[in-house]
């Protein structure tokens, strides 16, 4: 019996991969990066900073989840789910989403105080989300609430990468000819 290697498969639209659950612990972190760089590997075409930049991404919403949410809790959890919403002509969108169990209190969501460019620098952590500003094309954050009750269940954290289809031609990086600068 041979075994066949697994050929990676083109994206298109609507592909979506199974969503994965973890529990909400810092140890878990490792399994959940090498399970999404699998994910990724198995898509044809995704060039290999872009699937740098989705892990690098994930890895901090991941961190973010277990430390600044309910999915630190006994028995939370972290969803991840990836998918490819889009595949038009010459580029294909990742997008990646990162679900954690909520805020740990009922406070309401505010945007975080301004820092300056000091306090930036000596800050220990809260980076995360300007990694994933910096990397990302889209992103977003969004809080699930039970219909009913309107009880917060979760925030959603969503990325999208765009990148050139495989089948796309590629732009020569040659020195352009017609007399002007690239």
């Amino acid at each position: 019996m041979s075994i066949l290697p697994q050929m990676p498969t083109p994206a298109y639209p609507g592909r979506r991969w199974e969503a994965r659950q973890y529990p909400g612990t810092p140890s878990t972190c490792p399994r959940f990066r090498a399970e999404l760089r699998s994910d990724l590997e198995s898509l044809a075409g995704v060039p290999r900073h872009i699937r740098e930049d989705v892990e690098l991404c994930a890895s901090e919403a991941f961190a973010n989840a277990v430390t600044h949410s309910r999915s630190q809790r006994s028995g939370g959890t972290v969803i991840r789910m990836l998918s490819t919403p889009i595949v038009m002509g010459r580029q294909t969108t990742l997008r990646l989403s990162v679900i954690d169990d909520g805020p740990l209190d009922a406070r309401p969501m505010f945007p975080p105080a301004r820092r300056s460019v000091e306090n930036w620098a000596q800050a220990e952590s809260g980076r995360g989300l300007q990694l994933i500003h910096q990397l990302a094309n889209e992103w977003g954050t969004q809080r699930w609430a039970e219909p009913d009750s309107l009880s917060v269940l979760g925030t959603v954290l969503w990325a999208e990468f765009t990148y050139p289809t495989a089948t796309a031609t590629t732009v020569s990086s040659a020195p352009c000819v017609c007399g002007g600068a690239r």
